[in-house]
């Protein structure tokens, strides 16, 4: 958490003033609702959402931000947790950040509604103080994150992903909430259209490199330890599989697909494939695919003047690579 708390330095006080306001934005009548809230709110991860919020809010706002600002971080953890409560109900898990989920605490039918409530806060919370263009971002990557999930699950079926389309489901699936983050900072301090658009791009590029991050996850590296094979049980196809598939012969081809779709659950077999992936090249293609991004991403933010919140984004920039988790 070293490097988190780095990051964090230059905008402790907003992060501290939109826990507050965060928590206040959750409350209800009903008791249950706050019992749920409450173990909702003490379990926060990282807190990666707000802080790109508040980092781009105060370094396009010339390191001011506004009421606005608050709401609008405080709109994307409202809206991002209920899609995370109805996510567990979805996958039927049990986990949450090593926590119990709401689901298993309190079951499906509670879960839901949870997940509508903060749903309907969020919006709420943005209609009663006129934040129509801060609704619109968050309502723009919610529709995207629901066709990117659904996109991945058409394709999962028949397993004939390309690459365009994998960039495309992880642009909808993960990128576009990291791209409402750094869009709905610089807008939230009324920074010009262009600008919006320029920290929507940066936040797109970070978001593909992080989800890229996760698939290489699944292959284990000498940090993480050994690989999980998840992505492969739940046929889920990855950069690496797709870059070993476009590169192999036709036999190993229908080898490999089959052993995805009809061997999922044979361990043996599916260690062969993370085996078969690493030796076609597939890491390697797949780190250098998103050093890219990360590339990318970083001359986005040297069109920038020095500031402690530039510095503490190249930190985040760099921290989404190199994390171990």
């Amino acid at each position: 958490m070293k490097v988190v708390s780095q990051i964090k330095l230059p905008i402790e006080v907003e992060m501290e003033r939109f826990e507050k306001k965060f928590s206040g934005a959750m409350s209800s009548k009903v008791s249950l609702l706050n019992k749920i809230t409450h173990y909702v709110v003490n379990r926060k991860g990282k807190q990666m959402r707000p802080m790109f919020v508040f980092l781009i809010a105060k370094m396009t706002g010339n390191g001011e931000v506004l009421e606005r600002t608050y709401r609008g971080a405080s709109v994307i953890e409202l809206i991002h947790t209920a899609t995370l409560v109805h996510d567990d109900v979805v996958d039927d898990s049990n986990r949450r950040r090593g926590f119990f989920s709401i689901n298993a605490l309190w079951k499906n039918k509670i879960a839901v509604l949870v997940g509508d409530y903060l749903l309907s806060k969020g919006l709420l919370l943005s209609i009663d103080n006129d934040d129509f263009d801060l609704l619109k971002i968050i309502s723009v990557a919610v529709r995207e994150m629901s066709e990117g999930e659904l996109l991945q699950i058409e394709k999962a079926r028949k397993l004939d992903i390309t690459e365009d389309v994998y960039f495309e489901i992880i642009r909808q699936k993960t990128a576009t909430l990291i791209a409402a983050c750094c869009a709905m900072g610089a807008q939230s301090v009324d920074a010009p259209a262009e600008e919006v658009e320029k920290m929507r791009l940066f936040g797109e590029k970070i978001g593909i490199a992080f989800q890229i991050k996760d698939d290489l996850f699944d292959y284990g590296t000498a940090k993480i330890g050994k690989p999980t094979g998840i992505d492969i049980k739940e046929q889920k196809m990855t950069l690496p599989l797709i870059y070993a598939l476009n590169n192999c012969s036709e036999s190993e081809k229908r080898w490999v697909i089959n052993s995805v779709k009809n061997h999922n659950t044979d361990k043996k077999r599916v260690n062969e494939v993370i085996q078969f992936v690493k030796d076609a090249g597939g890491l390697d293609y797949a780190v250098q695919k998103m050093k890219s991004y990360r590339d990318e991403a970083l001359a986005i933010l040297q069109s920038y003047p020095e500031s402690p919140y530039r510095a503490s984004l190249i930190i985040m920039v760099n921290y989404v690579i190199d994390r171990n988790k």
